[in-house]
């Protein structure tokens, strides 16, 4: 299995960076503690690892032992069920560690899955960053590139500050109330008079160099939250949590909430690596898929997207006949010997998800990261015959119902009402991999389950 190169070096310390590196000395380590870990299916595997070992470290165990690709997706959750909040836990946070704080009569557990968001603030931190929430150093002008943003919150003395407003609730009460917030290197604040900035009037509410910030799994149903976009912090050496829930529009919400996440990185990274810049990597799929045009002497890239569309649209009529003519070739079988075949093509896809429900999909792609491209494609449950492409684009998922057409006795399958077939739900997937189509955008990053 080939190895991925780490696209952040400068998060990690080189004792991490290869598989062979971090199993290498648990041989020769004395102290040794047994830890369990689950995945989505709530399948679980305990292992015995060092009392130093670390969160990317055991990512990499798992990644290992599973035969899974290393993307640099794959992260390491810390979930408190009675409380119903989780969080990622840093790459570089000791497992041991965490588990210490545990109590003894805790249901707390650590689990194990994907989340293609983990490191979208380093990828694209100018999504995190509307204008009117920012106040930043008067010698940058008020412009900032992708580099210099990166460059500005890993530096100590030049972090920008964010305002905004949450809606927050008091410890021990039910109802939540609106107030606005400024988010400053040193802390978290509250103004007690509406949006003013006056040292008078900002109250401290947390410091997140000693905190962990958790996002709520069921925000409005087990804490009355106002939205679903919610998250609280936890003073690292208290048992005490101080919920909140992010007010306005949605975008704004995951802004909020995911920008308060990543900066407890920022501040944790800050201590081990000074201030140096993080060089964006674009996906995989982003750096080898394009929209071609084959149909000429010369291949070439397309770059009018309306001709892309065309095009896209005349390729899976093309692979429609291809593929009719490989069958005929084979003694032309029947459509219910067509049918089996592609059933038994898609069911084997780390992307097909089967009998999951509309609000499991929802869930899966949530916890995976709500980053455009992100999908399943599972079975319909209002048309028996019929499947579903749940797909995340500009952080809402969105559903699209995949319609069987049969023609001359052959079964096909349509995204766009029969105007683009496709033999099989493989060649579907691939194809929009390939081509945004009638989609919102491509399909980039699958949802995928594991069984420990």
């Amino acid at each position: 299995m080939g190895h991925v190169p780490n696209p952040f070096p400068e998060l990690l310390p080189s004792s991490v960076s290869l598989v062979s590196e971090c199993l290498l000395p648990w041989t020769k380590s004395s102290a040794t503690q047994v830890i369990k870990v689950y995945s989505e299916d709530n399948t679980s595997r305990a292992v015995e690892v060092p009392s130093d070992i670390t969160a990317r470290d055991i990512c990499q165990l798992f990644i290992l032992k599973n035969h899974c690709i290393d993307d640099h997706s794959w992260t390491l959750f810390e979930q408190i069920p009675h409380l119903s909040i989780e969080r990622t836990i840093e790459d570089h946070e000791s497992v041991i560690e965490v588990q210490s704080g545990w109590g003894m009569d805790s249901h707390c557990c650590l689990y194990f899955r994907k989340n293609y968001a983990k490191y979208e603030f380093f990828k694209k931190p100018l999504d995190f960053f509307p204008e009117h929430m920012v106040s930043i150093s008067s010698e940058t002008n008020g412009i900032m590139n992708h580099s210099q943003l990166i460059q500005t919150f890993l530096s100590s003395s030049s972090c920008p500050e964010i305002h905004g407003f949450l809606h927050a609730k008091e410890h021990g009460r039910k109802s939540w109330k609106k107030f606005y917030f400024v988010l400053r290197r040193s802390g978290l604040y509250f103004s007690n008079k509406g949006t003013s900035k006056e040292p008078r009037h900002l109250q401290f509410i947390a410091e997140f160099s000693d905190s962990d910030v958790y996002t709520l799994l069921s925000g409005k149903k087990v804490y009355g939250a106002p939205t679903d976009y919610g998250f609280c912090v936890k003073v690292i050496q208290c048992r005490d949590f101080q919920p909140l829930s992010v007010f306005r529009l949605q975008s704004v919400l995951t802004f909020c909430t995911d920008f308060i996440i990543s900066l407890t990185v920022i501040l944790n990274y800050t201590g081990l690596q000074q201030s140096r810049s993080v060089l964006p990597m674009r996906s995989i799929s982003e750096n080898s898929l394009v929209a071609m045009d084959f149909s000429g002497h010369k291949t070439r890239v397309i770059e009018n997207p309306s001709e892309a569309l065309s095009v896209a649209v005349e390729e899976g009529l093309s692979w429609r006949r291809k593929s009719c003519h490989r069958l005929s070739s084979h003694g032309s079988p029947s459509t219910s010997q067509s049918s089996m075949s592609s059933i038994a093509i898609h069911v084997a896809q780390p992307w097909f998800h089967s009998k999951l429900s509309r609000d499991e999909a929802q869930k899966l792609i949530t916890q995976q990261g709500l980053i455009d491209g992100v999908f399943l494609v599972r079975d319909s449950q209002s048309n028996p015959r019929t499947f579903v492409l749940s797909l995340c684009h500009t952080q809402k998922i969105k559903h699209f119902q995949i319609v069987p057409v049969e023609e001359n006795g052959e079964l096909f399958y349509s995204l766009d009402d029969g105007h683009t077939r496709f033999t099989d739900l493989l060649q579907l997937v691939e194809f929009y991999q390939l081509n945004r189509g009638v989609l919102p955008c491509k399909l980039k990053h699958h949802c995928a389950r594991i069984t420990l």
